[in-house]
């Protein structure tokens, strides 16, 4: 029961920055949705990061659960990257459709790719600097 506990916590954080951008970098319902973008590939880049360098020696599991489930589960947005999709589609908007599509793909791979490159880097150095002492 606990681990609902930390999930709900790090969800409403989660939630609450989501908003924030969204608020931030506002988009028009035929407008290009660059915040939901930029949103959904920097959870990207923060979750291969996180879940590359949270070693379970390092960080509880408790706070693995309310940082990587609930954090960026609730600052990601699958759902709003489709209606988005299907809102460009409807609008016709189809050139936007597709850009968002595979730019929001593309980006969110490479960039998960980059943060578990980069998590791998940091612990390879911090076992560097260890071996130095």
């Amino acid at each position: 029961m606990r681990e609902l506990a930390y999930i709900g916590a790090g969800g409403f954080i989660g939630t609450l920055t989501r908003y924030a951008i969204q608020l931030a970098i506002p988009a028009a319902n035929t407008g290009f949705p660059w915040a939901v973008l930029l949103i959904n590939v920097a959870g990207c880049l923060f979750l291969g990061w996180f879940f590359t360098i949270a070693i379970p020696e390092k960080i509880t599991p408790k706070l693995r659960l309310a940082i990587g489930t609930g954090f960026t589960g609730a600052l990601t947005t699958f759902s709003t990257f489709t209606l988005d999709i299907v809102r460009l589609s409807e609008g016709g908007e189809w050139i936007k459709a597709t850009a968002y599509l595979f730019l929001s793909i593309a980006a969110g791979l490479l960039l998960c790719t980059l943060g578990i490159k980069l998590g791998n880097h940091m612990l390879a150095s911090s076992k560097q600097e260890g071996n130095i002492r």
